[in-house]
């Protein structure tokens, strides 16, 4: 069977070392509640191949590489409608998946972020992700707050996610090799249901505390408007990085008390 060719826009680097992969497929639980797997960006279906040997779940893959998918309808000819070419960013995933299902891939790193965006919009649905992203994304994912790599992303994810680095692939397991370390990291769904906050203004918050990330809150929040009871608040004396997402839950309910006092 003839190879896939990596194609560099799609940020292509396919998995060759077997051991990795079965590594990778281990790290899911399959008893947190799904009986569905939703493999991105498979390639020529190393990971699916393990996959494909769990019976706890039934595995769907999707690609947006129409060669990807010639290669892996050819491999894994009983699949049939569960093989879906297309953006994974574009994928009503509601409607392919009724109930809750899990996530897994290798995933491009060029849109790595936005996946993980795209999970935080499902996240009622998908209770576990195991995926491999560039190392430092990785790292800064699961970085606890304090932290130089931690960002809003981390928050973002950790408000909703436990999320634990699994462990470092070298470039040399891939074909081609990229010019980066990579990292693998799993997120399951924490008990959350939703923030004991405006989670819109949650989000906006906290962005703008990172987008001025080298300023005290005092100063990067100014733009909201902070409250006098924010503004006495010794959490903003500190930087959007030492704080981690209760105390942002706590800033954002201040916030709120003036929103709703202006009204």
């Amino acid at each position: 069977m003839q190879k896939v060719r990596a194609k560099k826009h799609l940020g292509q680097h396919f998995l060759k070392d077997t051991d990795i992969a079965a590594r990778i497929v281990g790290l899911l639980s399959g008893h947190l509640g799904y009986n569905q797997v939703l493999e991105v960006g498979p390639g020529m279906g190393v990971l699916t191949d393990f996959l494909l040997e769990q019976s706890a779940y039934q595995t769907w893959l999707v690609d947006i590489d129409r060669e990807s998918i010639a290669f892996l309808q050819n491999k894994y000819p009983t699949l049939g409608e569960r093989i879906i070419q297309g953006d994974f960013l574009r994928q009503p995933l509601d409607q392919l998946f009724p109930a809750s299902f899990g996530l897994i891939g290798n995933f491009p790193y060029n849109i790595s972020s936005q996946i993980l965006f795209k999970v935080l919009e499902y996240k009622n649905q998908i209770p576990e992700v195991v995926c491999m992203l560039q190392k430092e994304v990785a790292q800064r994912i699961a970085s606890p707050p304090g932290n130089k790599d931690y960002g809003i992303l981390s928050v973002f994810l950790q408000a909703y996610y436990d999320i634990e680095y699994s462990f470092t692939v070298p470039p040399h397991v891939f074909d081609p090799p990229p010019q980066v370390q990579s990292g693998v990291i799993r997120l399951r769904r924490n008990g959350v249901q939703s923030l004991e906050c405006d989670e819109k203004l949650f989000f906006r918050l906290v962005k703008q505390g990172f987008n001025n990330r080298r300023k005290t809150l005092r100063n990067a929040l100014k733009p909201l408007g902070p409250t006098e009871e924010m503004n006495q608040s010794p959490l903003l004396d500190k930087r959007a990085e030492q704080l981690g997402v209760p105390q942002f839950v706590e800033l954002t309910r201040m916030m709120e008390k003036k929103a709703a006092a202006e009204e």
